[in-house]
């Protein structure tokens, strides 16, 4: 981006130009592990229900902003990629695999009584 003499850079500029030099010194790359890093630090010092608490208020505002319908219509598309990518009877193996777990949970839940 060129800069206008005698203008002071943005935030936003000198964030980017900070961006792109680290990027630049470290990789790409560099960016991931350290954002891992960050994600393992707070996973330990706060624990799962903060992720839980952030997930519910991250579909909260999109259901606020796109409307409860909007996540019918992503798993409507989601799920026509599934089938398009393992074809339709995707489905019907994995509900039965999901039966054979469940009958087999059911199983031993009984038999730990």
């Amino acid at each position: 981006m060129a800069r206008n003499e005698g203008r002071e850079m943005t935030v936003k500029e000198a964030g980017k130009k900070g961006g792109e030099a680290v990027k630049q010194k470290y990789g790409p790359e560099f960016y991931s592990r350290i954002g891992k890093k960050g994600g393992q630090a707070v996973a330990a010092e706060r624990g799962p229900a903060f992720y839980s608490s952030i997930g519910k208020k991250g579909g909260e505002a999109v259901k606020e902003k796109h409307g409860p319908e909007f996540y019918a219509e992503i798993g409507r598309k989601g799920g026509e990629a599934v089938k398009e990518k393992h074809g339709p009877e995707y489905y019907s193996r994995i509900g039965k695999k999901g039966g054979e777990t469940m009958k087999k949970g059911h199983r031993r839940s009984l038999q730990s009584k």
